[in-house]
């Protein structure tokens, strides 16, 4: 949202020979001085992520993330679960059924998921008929490519931090880009919610940049946030740490060495945020309550779901190894339904039937419950209200961004090959709000913090001891 009051650059004058501002005004181009300098860094990533979030999100409303929304034509009873997962496994030579998804509907195709060597491959068949109608790479797909980009830009860890720090300075951004468009000086609310469409030039472009990006502002920092709370140092190492599930709370039964994200299948998220870090539990042993009685397999786990009231998507994972455990689970997470109030994860020890975990939403930790409802609305997942917000969302980003650069473009002095940043003003009064506010997001954000503090110590030493530099950058 940047804003200026400066005399347009190259056609009347530099930045630098604009007359330095005066007073209360100086905090004025501090703001616009910080907010452009973020921008640098920042809108790079927030076009990469609106334009693969609106991927994700059409492909996920339109197709589904898997082919669990292809339709068969209902015909008597659906066949038991057994005679699909032989049916599966003999499509895939050498595999494993490793996860069952339950049909969407009575008309719809029930998917497992076969494990070889090679990875993962998703048989999807009719229930009825046990014919094998598609295969396809399990959770390698063009919905999978996009949230690999929009996670970390196929970079690993290093575009997890990359993504962490843009999404910490784009609250930088976005508490001085309110700042900057807040109407001052006799300014009116309609230009600050109302585009001047009849304006000109770069006028237009500024009123344009500054309406959408103040209507967007308050869910930009909802998405910031629970992005942030998945990002590898402020989300895995600090609140997704602190909010966590317990396992302490269940009735002592045997842990395992592996954690629930272990079930994920790469950036994948397939179980509830708040579970993520909580130790499976382990079968073996004769703790929990008792479940299924006689042979515990998926025929009897799925009917054992479906007397819970599990109904429509759910999804069971098979055992992995002796000391594995049937899980049973219905999240928003996985795109399993709208209403996140409705999460629920069950383990089951595969030798006893006995259940040794019950996890539902109201034991989720506040925050988790917070993660649970801002996941489902990150993805649109509310409903078609949620899809068309998220959608307009996502597009007005990309106009917000946009319009910045263009706004850039057409202030920077041409030919000059600078990038005509804002004017440093002189004799800085301390700003005490700016700076309370910096503290708090670099100690609360520790990547921000990091950024910011790189930032200060480039433009107060290195830039004066690099005079080219520091006239490239002016």
């Amino acid at each position: 949202m940047t804003d200026t009051t400066l005399p347009p650059v190259g056609a009347g004058g530099s930045a630098k020979e604009a007359a330095q501002p005066s007073g209360a005004n100086k905090f004025y181009f501090i703001a616009w001085r910080w907010h452009f300098y973020a921008g640098l860094y920042v809108i790079p990533f927030l076009i990469m992520l609106a334009t693969t979030g609106l991927v994700m999100l059409w492909i996920s409303w339109m197709a589904g993330i898997g082919a669990e929304r292809m339709t068969v034509q209902p015909g008597g009873e659906p066949l038991p679960l057994s005679v699909l997962q032989t049916a599966a496994e003999t499509a895939i030579p050498g595999g494993r059924a490793t996860q069952y998804v339950e049909p969407l509907a009575a008309d719809r195709v029930a998917v497992i998921s076969v494990a070889t060597e090679a990875g993962n491959t998703g048989v999807v068949l009719s229930p009825y008929t046990g014919e094998v109608l598609h295969t396809f790479p399990w959770r390698a797909g063009a919905y999978d490519l996009a949230n690999k980009i929009h996670g970390t830009l196929l970079l690993g860890s290093f575009g997890d931090r990359l993504i962490e720090i843009a999404a910490s300075l784009g609250l930088v951004m976005v508490a001085s880009g309110l700042y900057l468009h807040w109407p001052r000086r006799g300014g009116s609310w309609r230009d600050t919610l109302v585009p001047r469409l009849s304006a000109r030039g770069r006028t237009f472009w500024k009123s344009l940049h500054g309406v959408v990006g103040f209507w967007v502002s308050l869910m930009l920092i909802v998405f910031l946030i629970s992005g942030l709370s998945w990002a590898g140092v402020w989300g895995e190492r600090m609140v997704q740490a602190w909010s966590t599930f317990p396992a302490e709370k269940w009735d002592n039964v045997p842990l395992s060495d592996d954690v629930h994200a272990d079930m994920n299948h790469g950036p994948a998220k397939e179980v509830p945020w708040g579970l993520e870090q909580t130790p499976m539990p382990a079968s073996g042993s004769l703790k929990g309550t008792a479940a299924i009685t006689g042979p515990v397999d998926l025929e009897t786990v799925a009917a054992f779901a479906r007397s819970l009231g599990f109904v429509g998507r759910f999804q069971i994972n098979l055992p992995k190894g002796d000391a594995g455990v049937w899980t049973i689970s219905h999240d928003s997470i996985s795109n399993d339904g709208p209403n996140p109030a409705a999460d629920r994860t069950i383990h089951i020890d595969r030798f006893t039937g006995n259940v040794l975990a019950d996890v539902r939403y109201a034991d989720y930790s506040p925050y988790a419950k917070a993660m649970a409802w801002g996941i489902a609305f990150h993805e649109g997942d509310l409903g078609v209200w949620n899809f068309a917000l998220n959608t307009a969302f996502c597009l007005s980003v990309l106009g917000v961004s946009l319009s910045g650069l263009v706004m850039w473009w057409k202030r920077r002095p041409s030919g000059s090959g600078r990038l005509a940043a804002p004017p440093r003003p002189g004799d800085v009064p301390f700003w005490k709000g700016a700076a309370a506010l910096v503290v708090f997001l670099g100690i609360v954000f520790p990547l921000a913090g990091a950024a910011i503090v790189a930032v200060l110590l480039i433009d107060a030493a290195l830039l004066r001891l690099l005079p080219s530099v520091r006239r490239t950058l002016a």
